[in-house]
């Protein structure tokens, strides 16, 4: 029969044992804290381990800042007889704002583009997806060609009244293709800040009831809940950028921007991006 006696000393030295494994665990520990160790030095001919940027930084250390645009015509610029749009208005503000170079790398936005002749011509071309991943920003506005197709069906066949059921009835297939290009940008263009600017309602003076406002909104909260599966994706509220003095910023073709509705978009973006 085994003894108490060796049974009790076992239990006490495995005691003891435990106690000093923690006590030599504790100074060590104290020790880390008040003398902390140097970094280890790089050796002769090796660059020294540097901080990693955060990406909110970036921008700050590059020497310039690339902006690639997609979309329609109101990234082309249509409407600013003086050819500039809120891409060039961004890339002149930002200018001002960071002091550095800011340059409009690609713009791919070709007027009359709807969300499936977008996705048509990325397809056809290659250097689409090689342009964004070489961008520090994106610029991009689709869906309103989707939407009002230049006022077809908006007004009726006989051009009186306003129909905004019209807009309603495309939203659903157009949101759909706006999700699919959001998903292709990102994955392009991981590394950069990617704005979507949202629709304003360019009938709204046509629209005394506002009826279409609401068609509109459910576009843009569409973009929004698309935008939000995205980190690096925002979307740019425009619609109350126009809603009070819709004839002041819109071209004579009652439908574009002019020169200071372009500009008054670009101002929104830049106090976006901070």
């Amino acid at each position: 029969m085994f003894s108490t006696k060796w049974l009790w000393r076992t239990a006490g030295s495995a005691a003891l044992l435990s106690t000093l494994l923690c006590a030599f665990g504790f100074g060590y520990a104290v020790n880390q804290i008040l003398y902390p160790e140097p970094a280890p030095a790089a050796l002769p001919g090796e660059a020294a381990p540097q901080p990693a940027v955060k990406k909110e930084e970036a921008w700050e250390v590059k020497n310039q800042i690339r902006i690639v645009a997609i979309g329609d015509s109101l990234t082309a610029g249509t409407g600013d007889l003086a050819g500039k749009g809120y891409v060039g208005h961004v890339k002149e503000k930002l200018e001002q704002k960071l002091g550095k170079p800011v340059f409009v790398y690609n713009n791919f936005a070709i007027p009359g583009f709807r969300t499936y002749d977008l996705l048509k011509d990325w397809d056809a071309k290659q250097d689409i997806t090689k342009s964004l991943g070489e961008a520090d920003l994106v610029l991009m506005t689709i869906g309103g060609n989707d939407l009002f197709e230049g006022g077809t069906g908006i007004f009726g066949e006989t051009g009186e009244g306003f129909n905004p059921q019209a807009a309603a009835d495309r939203i659903p297939e157009a949101a759909k293709r706006l999700g699919q290009i959001m998903e292709r940008t990102s994955k392009a263009a991981p590394n950069a800040r990617i704005l979507y600017v949202g629709l304003y309602h360019p009938f709204l003076d046509l629209d005394p009831e506002k009826a279409g406002a609401p068609v509109v909104q459910r576009w843009n909260a569409a973009a929004f809940e698309a935008a939000s599966r995205y980190p690096n994706i925002t979307v740019v509220p425009t619609y109350d950028l126009f809603e009070l003095n819709l004839n002041k910023y819109l071209y004579t073709d009652h439908f574009h921007p002019n020169a200071a509705g372009y500009e008054r978009i670009a101002g929104r973006i830049v106090d976006i991006l901070g």
